[in-house]
């Protein structure tokens, strides 16, 4: 009798266990985080913050953001800094990474061309509106990105070369590591006027004038996926968003202009005005 029931028990217990397994073909498999990091130039900022944001919502896809001057950010892409995706502030940056074997070629796009204001502190007491109102006595300090390793900085650079500007300036100039950072020093007033970017111009403390893009090299900007990147898929997914319908018009909100709307000089050089 006893030796029956725990049959009965066995039994009973064998089926709850299969009942409880589950089919193989039915589970959910685990879903691994998935993140692409992104070495952005400083302009982009606030685009691509927003831009960023519309990607995850859309995509579930993570993207981290890592801002700074192009130069600094290729010198530690160089020295192995594990970034998946780099979107420069000049093409000849992605093509020094090409030429060391650092990018996957078929994966550089151009994104966008970018555009230089004049950034003038609104607390400041100051009115310039052409490069020429720099030379002013009122103005004591001038704030550019260090155009040794910042692509905007150099285009500051060479539009204060082109109209004869550049070595009575020096005194005044005040170097930040990068566009972002000289904003920055225009909005706290530690520099009364800035060369910055269009794209992070529009904030409430300064007032800005469009520098003449004839006086400096184009701005153009590309990116691409680098060769050490884990899921070089989803880096080309994210730069398929910021070229395609949902990305360009958060790019053209701040100022740049895109692909299609610009015509690439290759090689050229400022135009001197008289």
């Amino acid at each position: 009798m006893i030796f029956t029931r725990v049959i009965r028990l066995a039994i009973i217990l064998s089926i709850f266990i299969v009942g409880c397994q589950v089919n193989p073909q039915k589970a959910t498999p685990q879903v691994k985080d998935e993140v692409i990091t992104v070495a952005a130039a400083a302009d982009l900022q606030f685009a691509f913050t927003e831009i960023a944001h519309l990607y995850e919502e859309n995509t579930g896809v993570k993207v981290t953001l890592v801002f700074g001057s192009t130069g600094q950010l290729v010198q530690q892409i160089e020295n192995g800094a594990p970034f998946d995706l780099i979107a420069a502030a000049n093409t000849s940056y992605i093509d020094r990474l090409n030429r060391s074997g650092l990018v996957i070629p078929e994966s550089q796009a151009l994104y966008a061309r970018g555009r230089l204001v004049l950034a003038v502190n609104r607390e400041s007491g100051v009115n310039a509106t052409t490069l020429q109102d720099l030379l002013s006595p009122q103005i004591h300090h001038i704030t550019i990105a260090n155009p040794e390793h910042a692509p905007y900085g150099t285009a500051a650079m060479q539009a204060l070369q082109t109209l004869g500007l550049w070595e009575s300036l020096q005194p005044k100039l005040v170097y930040a590591e990068n566009v972002r950072q000289a904003l920055q020093y225009v909005q706290t007033g530690d520099a009364e006027v800035g060369i910055v970017s269009l794209s992070v111009a529009n904030v409430p403390e300064i007032t800005w004038t469009l520098i003449d893009d004839s006086l400096h090299t184009p701005l153009d900007q590309a990116l691409a996926v680098l060769i050490n990147c884990k899921n070089p898929q989803l880096a080309n997914n994210f730069i398929a968003f910021i070229n395609g319908v949902d990305g360009r018009p958060v790019m053209r909100k701040y100022g740049f202009l895109l692909p299609d709307e610009i015509q690439l000089v290759s090689g050229s050089q400022p135009t001197v005005e008289p």
